[in-house]
């Protein structure tokens, strides 16, 4: 009976500590999480701060910019206005830029997606002499600097006739973005089981029935996620547009720097046109914010 006693005691106070470090987990995991939860809210927050003082800016007036911070705003909501978004449309300058851009990114983000596709393709299922030697010097692309080839570039495009055009721009973004296109694709193609395109040959489809109708679909989340990407550079980007473009081909954020030089006190457009060329890639990024994580997600499960 004693030893029964003593087992019956132990298995209670080993259940009593059992309850206590389930408590303790759960407490833990709990206030864990909410202290997680609290701190990206705060960074969060502290993320969106510049954007949320250039919205305010490019709706106040410029006079009320140089009389006080854009803070200031929630005090006196009767400044926010949208005149300086009026007179943006109405400079030929801005607009004229902001066309130039989206014939400049849309171009050299589709040609990279397609071209960066079908080599992919080709590196991982295709069989054809020095395969890994050509995808091994496509790789060894990565390292080379954008300013190393801009002199040489600039040159070769001024002799053919392409410097200063969008042309010209666009090829300069495809070339640079092809080599990390068709690393990043290869790579994701090659887990692409062998069975599921072994039977797709099996029913009579070709190469390219095959890459459409069996490798697109599966690899829709990587090619989303080299699609923002290449967006996002393409569209933000100012070396190579500062170098290769003129007056008349200026992307937008050629176009603002300009503003700045040359008329440093005209913040009623420089807001307004800065907000603007930002909100546009975040909207584009939002859209496609589940490709892009579904993209991100699986190169790293893979």
């Amino acid at each position: 009976m004693t030893t029964s006693a003593g087992r019956i005691g132990k298995e209670s106070a080993r259940s009593a500590a059992s309850a206590r470090t389930a408590l303790g987990a759960r407490l833990t995991a709990r206030l864990g999480g909410g202290l997680v939860r609290a701190l990206l809210l705060v960074v969060g927050l502290f993320w969106l701060v510049p954007t949320i003082g250039l919205l305010i800016s490019s709706l106040r007036s410029p006079e009320d910019m140089s009389a006080s911070g854009w803070w200031q705003v929630f005090a006196e909501p009767s400044q926010l206005t949208v005149d300086s978004y009026r007179r943006l449309l109405e400079n030929g300058d801005i607009t004229h830029s902001l066309v130039n851009t989206v014939l400049i990114t849309v171009p050299a983000t589709v040609l990279v997606v397609l071209i960066g596709s079908l080599a992919g393709y080709a590196f991982a299922w295709m069989e054809f002499p020095g395969r890994d030697w050509w995808f091994l010097a496509v790789v060894s692309l990565l390292v080379v600097p954008v300013q190393v080839a801009l002199i040489p570039i600039a040159e070769l495009f001024g002799k053919i006739g392409l410097f200063g055009s969008i042309l010209g721009v666009i090829l300069f973004h495809v070339g640079f973005g092809l080599p990390f296109a068709v690393f990043l694709l290869r790579n994701f193609f090659a887990e692409i089981p062998r069975e599921l395109l072994e039977a797709a040959r099996l029913d009579g489809a070709g190469e390219l029935r095959l890459f459409a109708r069996v490798v697109l679909p599966l690899g829709g989340p990587a090619i989303a996620s080299l699609g923002i990407f290449q967006f996002l550079w393409v569209w933000n980007d100012m070396l190579v547009a500062l170098v290769f473009t003129k007056s008349g081909s200026q992307p937008i954020t050629v176009a603002l720097q300009t503003q700045v030089r040359q008329f440093g006190n005209n913040i009623d457009v420089l807001a307004p046109g800065a907000f603007l060329s930002m909100v546009i890639p975040l909207a584009v990024f939002f859209a496609f914010q589940r490709q892009f994580v579904s993209g991100v997600m699986a190169g790293a499960v893979k």
